[in-house]
């Protein structure tokens, strides 16, 4: 019985010394096969645009670890070149260098009998990638060159390559876009990547569950900041996380704004241009398709998310403004001439605080008009010409506070294939106290509203390219307009009188109890934006239901900034008047004294 546990001791010995020389054998001739090897996969796998260089190599066969040291990944510039003369180079291209690449736990033995290689972990220690992105139109066609799949270009090596995980840390991370001959870049620090499950075989491209031959891809970007090269603007957020196959993207406090403050901004535009702030604390975007993302630059999402936050908008009259045609430019004409397809199943705005500010080269003053605490959803958002044979209509349905105060529910429509710029848009405005417009009314116009109650407003309108037109019905009472003083200090009673009682209907329905209601058929100015259009149609809906004629606005007008000039004008109206009256009681007089 000894004897027998002797052989066997002996027998285990010997395999443990054969397996321990196998090892030391492998691991000191086995390097350079498996550098050549390397190489040769690279080469191939890349169509020959890439090399790999690398300092030196610790192989552990026994292990199954592998670690690389000052590893590199080189684009092959004349490779690049030749591609680009036969039409064959992509637009991205990059270089990596890696301090360390460590592989740990791989199979030797599924490489030597079944030709796959198996991988637990890769990790990149201090990895510094640069991709260069030059666009090159003939990817944007069929090209009868089929491009080899990554696998069709290591299938005479390996049957299948899978790696459990991948781990990239704090990577500096530069992006630089050649156009033009001109070159812009976009650097960004410490982001941090996790990919699990890669796996290339001869079915993994195709699988719908995977995102180019992953599982899963992990993104975190800790914070980003990048001034625009139009010298103004800077855009920047304090995180991104991406995940693929949660299909989600989200951003945390992101802002797009000028680098300066509103005077220098408008300073060295030297004209009356929009400024635009956006901040919001959360964009989010779910279900998105990278696939298409990645290879054709199409944005196609089931969700969009924009919550907590707000849209400032500037204009500045003490500067010129060079006007153009808008005509054609509408929100949905805009996004339909968009290079790049987008479909936005639902966009959902989450209070967000939308703000217009003017400044006035007349009065020196700076009014502005809120509405606070937007909620709503858009739907269809999408220049895809076929789901838009489905349906045609882009709609939104919108939610807000006017001024803080009076609940406005607005939505638009949007016909995205009418060749007129079809469109509707209806709502309603609920009581409030007409003198919240009072802080734009008095900055630019230097007339206010004395007192007034907004009971409700409610319009329907449609329209196209040229002109809007609808209803639209104002119910309102004791609506006084508050003039502007004159030079000694002191207001025109008379004025003020003539203004609130003859000017304006200070009622709905008026003094006579006549209800009116804005029959409107506004001509578009062509220099004049879509909002702009809306909101000189729908003013004119107000001017109707307060019974402002054209005749009665230019005096009204003329009030406000002349009061001088109006006072001696009304004063002559009385004196007309007063004779008028006068006259009819004298021939009533004598009327009466002609009678038996």
């Amino acid at each position: 019985m000894k004897s027998v546990w002797k052989w066997v001791l002996i027998v285990f010995l010997v395999l443990v010394i054969g397996i321990l020389m196998l090892i030391w054998y492998y691991g000191r001739n086995w390097k350079p096969i498996v550098e050549t090897k390397l190489k040769e996969v690279v080469h191939k796998s890349t169509g020959g645009l890439y090399i790999l260089k690398y300092e030196d190599l610790d192989l552990n066969i026994a292990l199954g670890n592998a670690t690389f040291w000052n590893a590199e990944l080189i684009p092959d510039s004349v490779v690049y070149q030749q591609q680009v003369l036969a039409k064959e180079a992509p637009n991205n291209r990059y270089h990596i260098k890696l301090k360390m690449l460590k592989i740990r736990q791989f199979s030797l033995m599924d490489i030597l009998l079944d030709k796959r290689l198996n991988i637990k972990t890769i990790v990149f220690e201090e990895p510094n990638i640069h991709l260069v992105s030059e666009y090159h139109a003939y990817n944007d066609t069929i090209s009868d060159h089929t491009q080899k799949t990554l696998y069709e270009n290591v299938k005479d090596i390996f049957k299948s390559i899978n790696v459990k995980h991948i781990k990239i840390d704090n990577v500096k991370f530069k992006y630089s876009k050649i156009e033009e001959g001109h070159t812009s870049t976009i650097s960004l620090n410490q982001v941090n990547i996790n990919v699990h499950d890669v796996l290339v075989d001869e079915t993994s491209l195709t699988d719908t569950s995977r995102l180019y031959y992953t599982k899963m891809v992990d993104v975190q970007i800790p914070k980003f900041e990048y001034d625009l090269p139009d010298g103004y603007y800077r855009a920047r957020f304090e995180s991104l996380r991406i995940n693929t196959r949660e299909q989600n993207v989200l951003f945390t406090k992101v802002f797009y704004g000028p680098k300066m403050g509103k005077n220098a901004f408008f300073k060295q535009k030297r004209q009356n241009v929009t400024m635009a702030v956006l901040a919001f604390d959360t964009l989010r975007i779910e279900h998105l398709d990278f696939r298409r993302l990645i290879d054709n630059q199409q944005t196609v999402a089931s969700k969009v998310q924009i919550k907590n936050g707000s849209v400032d908008l500037s204009a500045d009259k003490r500067y010129p403004k060079y006007p153009v045609v808008k005509v054609g430019h509408s929100p949905h004409q805009q996004l339909m001439h968009a290079k790049k397809l987008l479909r936005l199943d639902t966009f959902l705005v989450d209070n967000i605080s939308i703000t217009y500010h003017e400044f006035s080269a007349k009065f020196g003053r700076e009014g502005a008009i809120s509405f606070d605490g937007a909620r709503g959803t858009l739907t269809n958002v999408t220049n895809d010409t076929i789901a838009l044979k489905k349906d045609q209509f882009m709609r939104a349905d919108l939610v807000a506070k006017v001024m803080g105060s009076g609940r406005l529910h607005a939505k638009f429509g949007f016909d995205m294939l009418s060749k007129t710029g079809y469109h509707t848009y209806s709502g309603t405005l609920g009581a409030m106290n007409a003198t919240a417009f009072n802080r734009i009314l008095q900055p630019l116009l230097n007339v206010g509203i004395a007192s007034g109650n907004i009971k409700k407003i409610a319009y329907n309108m449609e329209g196209t390219d040229r002109k809007n037109w609808g209803s639209f019905k104002f119910d309102y009472n004791d609506l006084k307009i508050d003039l502007p003083k004159k030079e000694n200090g002191k207001k025109s009673k008379i004025v003020s009188f003539l203004v609130n009682q003859i000017l304006i209907n200070d009622s709905n329905p008026d003094a006579n109890e006549i209800y009116h209601v804005g029959k409107i058929n506004y001509r578009r100015v062509p220099e004049h934006t879509f909002f702009k259009t809306l909101w000189q149609s729908l003013l004119d809906g107000i001017k109707q239901c307060a019974g402002i004629s054209p005749e009665r606005e230019a005096k009204l007008i003329g009030t406000a900034e002349t009061v001088k000039e109006v006072s001696s004008e009304a004063k002559g109206v009385v004196q007309k008047t007063g004779k008028f009256f006068k006259g009819i009681f004298k021939k009533k007089e004598k009327a009466e004294e002609g009678k038996p």
